[in-house]
């Protein structure tokens, strides 16, 4: 059990207790956050940037961390999301381990670790957790609300729970609700870190831990974040050296090494407990149930959100939150009255297109952000 907590990392505190919508409580929680950019003296030039699962706080460099962040060709200055002209603000997700209270969070009444005694947690929790952060800011609105991935599920889940609080969105490869393909990924995910017998229940440390768990979840979620013609043309059917691995049914091809390397290096980086949690809660999301719609009228939902202008990006290639998803989302803004642009980026990389196909990505986001600034 440990937290991931990147230099320069911001603390908010939450409301004390913070209640959860399934039930449970927190006293003396926290949000981590990282800010770029000036606050300008009407406080109306905050863009805050919502993230998916694993994701820091540290979406780009600064003073205070020099490193390269997670979204670094896309904030900063002169980037899309312009830190010479907003005051940036990025979010590290209630439920993790990388700053903001989650499972690895040690309980102050207890002085151990939540590990599984965390209380159930929901995106809708996520998105009041943010509106903490932007409380302790003393922001009262938002010139855009930007997701993506599962922070675009939070974002909408924001938009409901805070209308008018901010006027524009920016939706990345996000969804309203959980499609059975990717609740059944996620399964999976989970089900491989439970079935650790290292998990013991929650209660590992860094000597007894579920490492082969964490490691086919980890695959798993990648085979899912990009594409099959990505898969085609990087590695092909290209095998390994004969004598790599002496196994037998062990690694053969490229593809098996680089889905091994990525799986190590995350290990290492994200509690499994966290992993857990938050990605439930992304199955459990559903903008229906949210705005206590009947049914499964999504479009109808998202009409409820009140909004002045969005716009809406996907990766024709995602099979985790497939392009249709995303067009759901631009529909239903656009029904609510908001000026909606939605666009269906052609890119190989699937779902990890935002992370990693920037010349796709940036212009869109750019040009909006461009437009908003120069509204009146």
């Amino acid at each position: 059990m440990s937290e991931f907590i990147s230099t320069g990392t911001r603390f908010a505190p939450l409301p004390s207790p913070f209640v959860f919508k399934r039930g449970g409580s927190l006293s003396g929680g926290r949000m981590a956050f990282e800010t770029w950019g000036q606050l300008n003296a009407a406080k109306d030039n905050a863009v805050l940037i919502l993230t998916g699962l694993s994701p820091s706080a540290h979406a780009a460099s600064s003073s205070e961390n020099p490193e390269k962040g997670w979204w670094e060709a896309m904030v900063g200055a002169g980037k899309a999301i312009d830190t010479g002209s907003w005051y940036v603000i990025c979010i590290n997700t209630l439920g993790s381990c990388k700053g903001s209270t989650g499972p690895a969070s040690v309980d102050s009444s207890t002085e151990q670790a939540y590990r599984l005694q965390f209380p159930d947690l929901s995106i809708e929790d996520c998105a009041a957790a943010a509106k903490a952060v932007l409380n302790h800011l003393g922001i009262e609105s938002l010139a855009c609300l930007v997701g993506n991935s599962m922070g675009g599920m939070v974002a909408l889940s924001f938009l409901q729970q805070f209308p008018l609080v901010t006027r524009s969105h920016i939706n990345v490869s996000g969804s309203a609700q959980a499609l059975p393909f990717s609740i059944a990924i996620r399964s999976l995910q989970r089900e491989a870190i439970r079935l650790d017998p290292n998990w013991n229940q929650g209660r590992y440390d860094t000597t007894d831990y579920p490492r082969n768990g964490m490691r086919i979840a980890r695959k798993l979620g990648v085979v899912t974040y990009r594409s099959a013609m990505e898969w085609d043309g990087r590695f092909g059917r290209v095998r390994l050296n004969s004598e790599t691995s002496q196994e037998r049914f062990g690694m053969e091809f490229e593809v098996e090494s680089y889905l091994e390397a990525h799986a190590e290096r995350f290990v290492d980086q994200f509690d499994p407990n966290c992993y857990l949690y938050l990605s439930r809660a992304m199955d459990w999301f559903d903008i229906c149930q949210s705005c206590a719609r009947d049914g499964d009228d999504v479009v109808g939902a998202l009409a409820t959100l009140p909004l002045n202008s969005a716009l809406v990006l996907g990766a024709t290639t995602d099979i985790l939150f497939p392009l249709h998803q995303q067009q759901q989302i631009a529909d239903g803004l656009a029904k609510g009255g908001a000026k909606t642009r939605f666009m269906a980026l052609d890119s190989h990389q699937g779902h990890d297109a935002f992370l990693v196909d920037i010349d796709k990505f940036a212009p869109p986001i750019r040009h909006f952000l461009d437009e908003l600034r120069n509204i009146p």
